[in-house]
């Protein structure tokens, strides 16, 4: 603990310098020295002020849910963690080194939609528009920082248990700007909340965001379905299924998973890596040296829907180990405190887009 206090002090100035980086690009887009670009469609941001964990994929996911059944929408993504450049159409066949984890993800449960990845959203939207002028609605994933580009809406998104206003900037904290830059968002959703959380414990929380005029505040949740195996989707996990199960992520937070895994299987055991993490051949060896290891008869393996698409390449080599990997599949849903829900707040807000 003593050390890890040590190491924050040591890092502060560096903090400090990140922070003041920051500020000034804000305040030369807020004083127009920097141009952000409009767009003659209505550009919903899903974005966060720390670096991962905060569920932008299912959020995103939630919108495109939730708008697709009455207009036509896009996805335009980084892609981070791709190993090409520039702008990139997203296909369900491609693999998630050309693409990112996440728009992969987002294109294999949506593949009729289209969904692109670019450094330069400025440049990419454009682009989709040409090639797709049908578009009416384009979600600009991680967007929160891209400011060249002006989002008609602005969706901001802090996990319950890991609020942006009990953080601090990289590297000793999580905070990729001051917490001051949520000033900028339209609506705020507070995620990963308790699917049990009281409308007191609600308020009480939106009290500390200190949310300005404006601004709305939702309450999200996670809902979990039913694992399916990795090579066949048809083939489900039961509920319940006992035994012995190894869980391998690579995601930002594991935590909300292993509490949802540990009330299902009788011993749990979680291999952590970094978000994004693109596993290896000795990662792969790792995980058959644990697989082998384990003691009970029903033995399997639990991924996450975006690790998933990273594994991929290993499919023989957990085929010929006899590696059964489950994939868990994540979505959200919204607390319903108060008016207007979610759901209705975005749909009035793009019956208020003039382009």
């Amino acid at each position: 603990m003593v050390r890890n206090w040590l190491i924050k002090i040591l890092l502060l100035p560096i903090s400090i310098l990140y922070g003041i980086g920051v500020s000034l690009n804000n305040l030369l887009h807020r004083y127009k020295l920097l141009k952000s670009i409009s767009f003659s469609l209505p550009v919903i941001s899903v974005g966060n002020l720390t670096v991962g964990g905060s569920g932008k994929s299912p959020h995103v996911e939630y919108l495109i849910k939730l708008l697709q059944p009455h207009i036509s929408v896009g996805v335009i993504s980084r892609g981070y963690g791709r190993k090409s450049k520039g702008f990139q159409w997203v296909n369900v066949r491609d693999r998630s080194s050309h693409t990112g984890d996440e728009p992969l993800q987002i294109k294999r449960k949506n593949p009729e939609i289209p969904i692109a990845v670019s450094e330069s959203r400025s440049f990419g939207i454009p682009k989709m528009v040409g090639k797709f002028p049908q578009l009416q609605t384009l979600i600009m994933d991680d967007g929160f920082q891209h400011r060249e580009v002006n989002p008609f809406l602005n969706i901001l998104l802090t996990e319950y248990s890991s609020p942006y206003f009990s953080d601090f900037l990289l590297p000793v904290g999580r905070l990729r700007e001051w917490p001051s830059g949520s000033k900028r968002a339209d609506a705020i959703v507070v995620t990963k909340c308790p699917a049990d959380l009281s409308e007191q414990d609600a308020e009480q929380f939106k009290e500390k965001l200190k949310p300005g005029p404006g601004q709305k505040v939702f309450f999200s949740y996670l809902k979990y379905g039913q694992a399916y195996f990795l090579f066949n989707p048809r083939q489900k996990l039961v509920d319940k299924p006992g035994g012995e199960a190894i869980l391998l992520t690579g995601i930002a937070n594991p935590k909300p998973l292993i509490e949802h895994l540990n009330d299902r299987v009788d011993r749990l055991h979680s291999l952590e890596f970094p978000d994004h993490h693109d596993y290896s051949a000795y990662d792969l060896g790792q995980l058959k040296k644990t697989y082998d290891q384990l003691e009970m008869k029903v033995r399997f393996v639990v991924t996450t829907e975006k690790d998933a698409v990273r594994l991929e390449p290993h499919a023989r080599f957990l085929n010929d180990n006899k590696i059964y990997v489950f994939v868990q599949p994540v979505e959200v849903a919204f607390h319903q405190f108060g008016f207007p829900t979610f759901d209705d707040y975005i749909k009035n807000k793009l019956l208020e887009f003039k382009a």
